[in-house]
């Protein structure tokens, strides 16, 4: 990261300002033997959901709500990158992780508008169930009078 990202861009008009993450470097776990024993590869980011400037209030909400289940309590949003050797490439993968993540919570479906079927389908579909109506009414026995 240069001096010119001083922000992550997340998506049009929403940046997060690199102050507001926490970014920590922790000792990865699992197999690797020395090299991930010693080194604090293992990159933690973390970024506080409730308190950020960088959503408007509508956006927030939005967010908090769409990402409810990976939040803690505090309102804090945590991605943990520890696939690659180096501490570089896994700030750049949790980063990239985060942006992606807020990118895809900020996205709101369009509101469905209410259409009508047409004519000609709700003739097919009376059709269709008037035809299988007369071979249900095939299938039964004569009832004797």
């Amino acid at each position: 990261m240069t001096a010119s990202d001083e922000v992550l861009e997340v998506a049009p008009g929403v940046q997060i300002p690199l102050a507001e993450l926490q970014i920590t470097a922790i000792s990865g776990g699992g197999p690797g033997g020395q090299h991930v024993n010693k080194s604090a590869t293992r990159i933690a980011v973390q970024w506080n959901l409730r308190t950020t400037r960088a959503l408007r209030d509508d956006q927030r909400a939005w967010v908090l709500d769409k990402l409810s289940s990976r939040l803690d309590t505090d309102g804090a949003l945590r991605i943990v990158a520890g696939e690659y050797r180096s501490q570089q490439q896994n700030r750049r993968a949790a980063l990239e992780r985060l942006q992606q993540l807020v990118a895809r919570a900020l996205i709101v479906p369009r509101a469905r508008k209410a259409t009508r079927p047409t004519r000609g389908s709700v003739l097919d579909r009376l059709t269709s169930k008037k035809q299988r109506s007369a071979t249900k009414q095939q299938r039964r026995r004569p009832q004797d009078d």
